[in-house]
């Protein structure tokens, strides 16, 4: 199945992004030339990877019966050069009381493959496409 996300232009830096009747929007910081009314591109790119891990590590934990109150991930990265791409992703638990010490090596395990921890290891096939703007339906 083809899935569809579409981006429109809304004015300078700033763009919608629709998503199955969902809405976000991205900017860039103002000392990047935006105006900061919205989280970057890459910080949704870095943050989608955060929220696929966290997904994962819940129905993990879920599934065993162990405590899901209070989970959370954090994650921090760095920007790397030639080409400009996010270098480097650490993402770190936070874990709910009464998850068992001997749970945890395979709690690590299952996230690490959520679906964009292997969209990241296994790149897909990816192409840039040209279509002439299309005036809006009236």
């Amino acid at each position: 199945m083809v899935e569809t996300i579409r981006v429109d232009h809304i004015e300078n830096d700033r763009f919608l992004i629709g998503i199955r009747g969902h809405v976000v929007v991205v900017d860039q910081p103002v000392e990047d030339g935006g105006e900061d009314t919205a989280p970057t591109p890459t910080e949704l790119f870095v943050s989608s990877l955060a929220a696929c891990v966290a997904f994962y590590a819940r129905r993990y934990l879920d599934r065993h019966g162990l405590p899901t109150r209070g989970l959370g991930v954090d994650v921090d990265y760095e920007m790397a050069t030639r080409p400009t791409r996010v270098g480097r992703i650490t993402v770190r638990f936070r874990l709910p009381d009464g998850v068992p010490d001997e749970k945890l090596a395979a709690l690590v395990a299952v996230a690490s493959h959520c679906t964009v921890h292997n969209t990241l290891d296994n790149p897909p096939a990816f192409r840039i496409d040209l279509d002439r703007a299309q005036p809006d339906a009236a």
